[in-house]
């Protein structure tokens, strides 16, 4: 790649905020079970089994040896879920944040009912992006366990093959017995596993998974971990963020080894696969499947949304961890600093010296009487 690569390359738009040309982008394929993606990657085999030749990597996979848990057992799944009491206190928490001035929408007209309506959708389409991520996740890991060089890697890989496969059972089984099933996966979400999978080198697959989607998927856990108030949503989403905590640091000290040997035009492309995983990823909240579940139209009430302060934290809030994250790579000023300048045009670049994930993991992970049930 050049430095003259534009966001039509990249995204497939010159202008990063337009919505016809996000829009446009939908799965056609919605009722099929099987997707299939060409893994172009090498498997890799190491003679070299000495544990511990980095240090940091085998503290990380000790750690994770000690801390599963049981998705099955280790789950109040007891607990009734009342979707329509739980929406109504998630909106009441908003009050004041919304910009509640739809005026020449359809939902200028809508009363109580509706709006908790929209609140249980929203919250069923967060939580299926969840799940589909995490399968994400679950291939990518697998992806990472064949092509890594190193075997601190490969078993730290292993652990979070077994975390992933788990994620995706938890939040499978809360959308099938809490919830009203699941929405398809969201078309910029697949687009961008598509791209990390279709990657043949191993560290593409670390970026844009662990740095990434995973990053994301943390700050928007956090998020939600903090909003809810189902007593089962709040204990799932803190024990799959203590997993997700040390997905995003294994993916911080492996590539930040990796990343100081590397050229200016290879950091560069790495630069450029993050700003593309940026958009993909903040393009999906747009939620476009909510809106036409509804009966309407993501055009006609979508500018109104993207204007709600409330959403506009939101969606920044989500970069929190993937900015300090890119920093501590070294990827957010190498070469002239091209990355800085998108997460500035993107408004995210106030959280580039909050903590990295390498170096706060270890206070998000449970504690001895959370792994004691």
């Amino acid at each position: 790649m050049t430095d003259f690569t534009s966001n039509q390359d990249l995204i497939g738009r010159e202008d990063v905020n337009d919505l016809e040309a996000i829009l446009s982008v939908t799965n056609t394929d919605i009722h099929e079970a099987i997707h299939a993606v060409k893994d172009n990657a090498d498997a890799i085999f190491t003679w070299d089994y000495e544990k511990g030749a980095r240090p940091a990597l085998n503290k990380l996979y000790e750690k994770a040896k000690n801390a599963q848990w049981n998705g099955e057992t280790d789950l109040p799944w007891e607990i009734e879920v009342d979707l329509e009491k739980n929406a109504a206190l998630q909106r009441a928490q908003f009050e004041g944040l919304v910009n509640n001035d739809y005026s020449g929408t359809p939902m200028a007209k809508w009363g109580d009912k509706e709006w908790i309506q929209l609140a249980i959708e929203g919250d069923n389409w967060t939580l299926s992006q969840f799940l589909h991520g995490e399968q994400g996740a679950l291939v990518c890991t697998a992806k990472i366990v064949e092509t890594v060089p190193w075997i601190d890697a490969k078993y730290y890989a292993a652990t979070q093959v077994m975390d992933e496969a788990r994620h995706v059972e938890v939040f499978a089984k809360y959308l099938d017995e809490k919830h009203e099933g699941h929405y398809p996966i969201n078309a910029h979400l697949r687009m961008l596993l598509d791209d990390i999978i279709n990657d043949s080198r191993w560290d593409m697959t670390y970026l844009g998974m662990q740095i990434m989607v995973e990053g994301l998927a943390l700050a928007a856990f956090g998020f939600m971990q903090a909003m809810t108030p189902d007593p089962l949503l709040k204990q799932l989403l803190r024990y799959v963020m203590s997993d997700e905590a040390r997905h995003v640091a294994f993916g911080v000290l492996s590539l930040k080894e990796f990343y100081e040997g590397l050229s200016g035009p290879e950091l560069r492309e790495r630069q450029e696969f993050a700003f593309e995983a940026a958009v993909r990823m903040r393009d999906r909240f747009l939620q476009q499947e909510v809106w036409e579940r509804l009966g309407i139209s993501p055009k006609t009430v979508l500018p109104y949304v993207i204007d709600d302060p409330g959403r506009a934290m939101f969606q920044v809030m989500l970069f929190s961890k993937i900015v300090p994250n890119c920093k501590k790579l070294g990827l957010l000023d190498a070469g002239d600093g091209w990355l800085r300048q998108k997460f500035t045009e993107m408004g995210a670049i106030q959280f580039e010296d909050w903590a990295d994930t390498g170096e706060e993991y270890e206070s998000m992970q449970l504690t001895e009487e959370e792994l004691a049930g």
